[in-house]
């Protein structure tokens, strides 16, 4: 049942037509996602859903009776209010238990004294108490750890209304909504999908925009050849051949979305990176981080995880300096440059205009293909010649944080410390991020709750498990969980079970692990090199021999074959190569 319709919304701000002439409906058990880049009107959309917002011409016609509820990226909250009395409408019991779900315990506290990301949670707490047949979610997921994510997740698909959100956690649009409304270019397009399932019909839906323009063109070549041998309007046959020639010049090609550019050149990196020694932390009588050793080794990728409050940016600021250890010490290595993501950007000046920001870095940005400058830098980065002399404050959310991304990698550094890097950057910017991240050229260390990004970046998970105890996983989060859940099975297993397998979990988990070569991986490290110097000669001989063959259409069919043979071993050794020389670098700091 068709409970709320969007007809013919059209929506300006300033010079820049955010929605044009866009229809929607949304029915009776829709749990939507909004995809689009930042500013593209995402949060516009939410708002003149709720009632919040005018459109400019058209209209939303919603149902009698409709109950909406409106969680936005940034609430604000009465003055003098506590947390109890705001959440709660008349169901006491169930805002104190969604409050605790949410880690916040202290129900009388004043809202005024809690951080921002405290108080984004006490104001979903409102939202899910509060009633509502539509449940519009600006951001949700932002300043939640991975497990209220999941609680929130499971509490989302139980729930009996409409769901309209906006966010950039590619898990929980997968497992939570069933319908993807994407914004591109003031127009709302439709998929009958989840976030995966999304990604292969706009694929689809963009090649058979392609394929339609490509077919216009060739129907236009053509018509244009008929018009230019002279053909004159006499019959009513001729005039409708040259109204369509003018219909089809008058056609427009699909409009693509442009993608952000992240490129830089890092500093150069000597031998010691960061080292940890003995690092003891804690404030207000509470140890977040006790005797933590570790050094961390080149090119590595580390994912930080734990609950909120355990420690996890207080970590990141003191591997940037700005927070001292009270106990133990961090080195940094001479040559490294860090580029600190903060969840904040602590120097953005809402009065500054955006390219005077970047030029506070640089006039002049060294890139992979030469010198170019803060505001060639910018357009890469989306904000093009009338958006680079706005004032800051008049960017959306996910533009200052695309703005401040942008002067990070300016800095040129060798080390990114990122924290909370998915939070308001849109799933466009995310994805070439990761791209961008995956080809850097130094050590990452990220803080975030997003667990797709983590399964994208971390080849490590350092999780934060309570008393400062700070403990390392191998591989990204996916391999996290099924570590820990399988030292959750060993607990529940019979008394003797449980001794054998939680002596191999201690084993595991708290003792430093001793790596070495195997007596095969020993011999294949020392020989690697000359096995892959063979197989790249081969293929060089190969091609020679392909030349001498050229007109030899039966020989040239082999030695194809074989050098593709050739080049699948070569890739296999390649990854071999990298795997090798990994666990040298970290047998050789274990010996250090």
């Amino acid at each position: 049942m068709n409970i709320l319709n969007i007809e013919h919304v059209s929506k300006i701000f300033g010079e820049k037509k955010i929605f044009d002439d866009v229809s929607y409906g949304i029915h009776e058990g829709d749990k939507i996602g909004i995809i689009g880049i930042n500013g593209t009107g995402k949060t516009t959309l939410l708002k003149m859903i709720a009632g919040l917002e005018e459109t400019d011409e058209g209209h939303i016609i919603k149902q009698n009776g409709l109950r909406i509820t409106y969680l936005p990226q940034n609430p604000e909250f009465p003055e003098g209010a506590t947390i109890l009395n705001y959440v709660t409408q008349d169901k006491e019991y169930e805002a104190r238990n969604i409050l605790n779900k949410l880690g916040i315990t202290d129900h009388e506290e004043p809202i005024a004294i809690l951080s921002g990301g405290q108080k984004k949670r006490v104001a979903l707490a409102k939202a899910l108490v509060n009633p509502a047949d539509v449940l519009i979610l600006d951001e949700p997921t932002n300043h939640l750890d991975n497990e209220m994510v999941t609680w929130l997740e499971e509490y989302l698909i139980a729930f009996k209304g409409v769901i309209i959100m906006v966010t950039h956690d590619r898990y929980f649009l997968d497992r939570v909504t069933n319908k993807i409304l994407e914004i591109s270019h003031g127009k709302l397009y439709g998929y009958e999908a989840n976030y995966s399932k999304f990604l292969e019909l706009k694929a689809q839906r963009e090649e058979m925009e392609l394929a339609s323009e490509r077919k216009r063109q060739s129907i236009l070549r053509m018509e244009l050849e008929w018009a230019k041998r002279g053909c004159r309007a006499r019959t009513t046959k001729q005039k409708a051949r040259l109204e369509r020639l003018e219909a089809l010049k008058n056609g427009q090609a699909p409009i693509r979305d442009a993608n952000v550019e992240l490129d830089s050149i890092g500093t150069r990196m000597g031998k010691k990176t960061i080292e940890f020694h003995n690092v003891t932390k804690q404030y207000d009588n509470k140890r977040l981080i006790n005797q933590f050793n570790y050094i961390v080794l080149k090119n590595q990728r580390l994912g930080i995880i734990g609950p909120n409050g355990c420690g996890k940016t207080t970590l990141m600021k003191m591997i940037t300096g700005r927070i001292q250890p009270d106990e133990g010490e961090i080195v940094i290595g001479d040559t490294i440059q860090i580029g600190y993501f903060a969840q904040e950007a602590e120097d953005m000046n809402e009065n500054q205009r955006v390219i005077d920001y970047i030029k506070d870095v640089a006039e002049y940005v060294p890139t992979k293909d030469g010198r170019i400058t803060a505001s060639q830098m910018l357009e890469r980065f989306l904000f093009d010649g009338n958006l680079q002399y706005t004032p800051i404050g008049k960017l959306s959310g996910g533009e200052k944080r695309r703005l401040y991304l942008c002067k990070v990698l300016m800095e040129s550094p060798n080390v990114l410390i990122l924290d909370e890097p998915t939070n308001d950057l849109d799933i466009p910017t995310l994805t070439i991020l990761e791209d961008y991240l995956d080809s850097f050229n130094g050590i990452i260390i990220a803080v975030s709750h997003d667990r797709y990004f983590l399964d994208n970046l971390v080849d490590r998970i350092f999780a934060f498990e309570g008393e400062g105890v700070l403990r390392q996983y191998e591989g990204a989060y996916t391999d996290y969980l099924e570590a820990t859940q399988r030292y959750v099975t060993a607990k529940t297993t019979s008394p003797n079970e449980s001794k054998k397998s939680n002596s191999k979990d201690e084993w595991k988990q708290n003792r430093p692990t001793k790596l070495k070569f195997s007596y095969k991986e020993q011999q294949e490290y020392e020989t690697i090199d000359e096995d892959i110097a063979a197989l790249e000669e081969k293929i060089e001989n190969l091609d020679a021999e392909m030349a001498a063959n050229a007109t030899n259409s039966a020989k040239l069919s082999e030695l194809m074959k074989e050098k593709e043979e050739v080049e699948k071993t070569l890739g296999e050794k390649m990854e071999r190569w990298v795997y090798l020389n990994d666990l040298a670098e970290q047998i050789e700091a274990q010996k250090n």
